[in-house]
């Protein structure tokens, strides 16, 4: 029986469980479809251990019904916006940051930083983009074909923050090294281990600013701002593993696909080439729709209420799957297509309107199409070469190793 003729729970898999992500890609392609075909959001079964009250969630896979429920804070709060059923005790106050927060203290968060990260920071960091992503593509030519992941997909995000932040350079394979730890799903002590680590560090770092100020983001955070606001220990520990995360993975795993991406459709990579000015916008949305680098979030019904004729209960969690509203056909016509020429691309890979829309969002695109105009030029034939290797994790639709030839 198909899941157009039966919404029992028992027909549809855990769709957080990373088993899920490590199926086919057109298995879950053909899930999906099913799922957005179905009058209401399917629920789905959980059977978590230690976690009795878990019994399941119900999977918004429609791009409507995702933008709706982001719309509404009110009604749908992001408290435990990142993970499966909540943080243990042990994490809050590494992953207690705003996108885990409703207002008023998630406005609050959100208005200290976005000095520092929000679209008008955008246009004094190309050059320093630009100048990062040519010193990664110097080095690339000098080590020649091998590993594209770490020395130039994650590289650029890590070098970017770390120059706004002033990280010192030989601290980033620290964090390259303990984000992976995060977000790979061994889970357990290696991620409170790795988190405790992210969270000293940076906490030595603001110790650093608060006697010693400095022309950075870290200094800009801890002082105290003209409206007397700032980020307290807590708060920036937790942000800045939200930067890692979030942050530095997101991008980090959209360029990982855009190299793939350009490899497996060259009519689309010539267009890119012949003229990279007219074409580059339209190429990273695209980049960003398909690969879609986080699959999904968590909302949690804050009352009893009603969205696009749905029912819910107070308390009923739900899981908002962008991985696929990003392959909605009511909304991207030949949605498996991959365009850099498509028109409108209201992709919802940094979420939806709404408060939690990605504040790094502009940050995010600017190093996309800065490393590939400046790697395209450079070198034109860059490739992926044989299988990316996927990431084994339900949240991040991540490449842990892709190697290139030029």
């Amino acid at each position: 029986m198909s899941l157009t003729e039966s919404t029992s729970a028992a027909t549809v898999p855990d769709l957080v469980d990373p088993s899920f992500w490590a199926r086919p890609y057109d298995e879950r392609v053909a899930l999906f479809e099913e799922l957005r075909a179905l009058p209401q959001p399917a629920f789905v079964r959980q059977q978590l251990p230690g976690v009795p009250w878990a019994l399941g969630y119900r999977a918004l896979v429609k791009y409507a019904d995702i933008v709706e429920v982001s719309r509404r804070p009110q009604d749908f709060s992001s408290q435990g916006a990142t993970s499966i059923v909540g943080m243990p005790p042990e994490l809050d106050e590494y992953y207690g940051s705003m996108i885990n927060m409703d207002n008023p203290e998630h406005a609050r968060l959100r208005r200290i930083v976005s000095a520092s990260f929000g679209r008008a920071t955008v246009p004094e960091l190309e050059a320093r983009a630009t100048r990062i992503a040519r010193g990664i593509i110097r080095d690339l030519v000098e080590r020649g074909p091998g590993d594209f992941v770490r020395p130039v997909a994650a590289e650029m995000p890590i070098a970017v923050l770390g120059d706004m932040m002033g990280l010192p350079e030989e601290d980033h394979d620290l964090l390259f090294d303990l984000s992976n730890k995060i977000v790979e799903p061994a889970g357990g002590e290696a991620v409170v281990e790795a988190s405790r680590r992210l969270g000293d560090y940076i906490a030595q770092l603001r110790e650093d600013r608060l006697a010693h100020p400095r022309a950075d983001v870290i200094t800009k955070l801890v002082r105290v701002q003209a409206d007397g606001e700032y980020l307290n220990r807590q708060e920036l520990v937790s942000f800045f593993i939200l930067l890692v995360i979030a942050g530095m993975e997101t991008t980090r795993n959209a360029i990982s696909h855009a190299l793939v991406l350009l490899t497996e459709h060259p009519e689309q990579r010539r267009l890119l080439l012949a003229d990279f000015d007219r074409y580059a916008k339209g190429a990273v949305e695209e980049v960003l729709r398909v690969s879609t680098p986080i699959n999904w979030m968590r909302r949690v019904a804050a009352r009893d209420c009603e969205m696009n004729g749905h029912r819910f209960r107070k308390g009923d969690r739900l899981f908002l799957f962008y991985w696929s509203a990003n392959r909605d056909a009511s909304v991207f016509p030949d949605p498996y297509r991959f365009d850099i020429t498509r028109g409108s691309n209201a992709h919802l890979t940094f979420g939806a309107v709404g408060p939690h829309v990605c504040l790094g969002a502009h940050l995010a695109r600017l190093e996309i199409t800065v490393l590939y105009r400046e790697l395209l030029a450079a070198l034109p034939e860059i490739r992926a070469v044989g299988q990316p290797h996927r990431l084994d994790s339900s949240f991040i639709e991540g490449i842990k190793q892709v190697r290139c030839a030029f």
